[in-house]
């Protein structure tokens, strides 16, 4: 089943992102075959990021929750919203 995560970062921790991204990098790439998308949301300049949004395949919501709250982002506490939806993809035909 099919999950967004759509993590908004505090405001002010850009530090905190790049102190952390390398081991959120490793946590992406333990899971690359649950990954159907996954990248930085940014300003509209694309200069700064801001929060990530991912989409990925989970048996379950505790599932997609449970890998959330294994990401490095989280663990350091960088985002202040994260919002986990289940997703219904019609296009493309999978």
């Amino acid at each position: 089943m099919l999950f967004a995560l759509y993590c908004v970062d505090k405001a002010g921790a850009g530090q905190v992102r790049m102190d952390n991204r390398a081991a959120h990098l490793a946590h992406l790439q333990a899971h690359m075959a649950q990954i159907r998308f996954a990248g930085p949301l940014t300003s509209d300049d694309g200069a700064a990021m801001q929060g990530s949004l991912l989409l990925m395949d989970f048996p379950d919501r505790a599932a997609a929750e449970t890998f959330a709250k294994g990401d490095p982002y989280a663990k350091a506490g960088l985002f202040a919203e994260v919002r986990i939806t289940a997703v219904k993809q019609v296009l493309p035909k999978a």
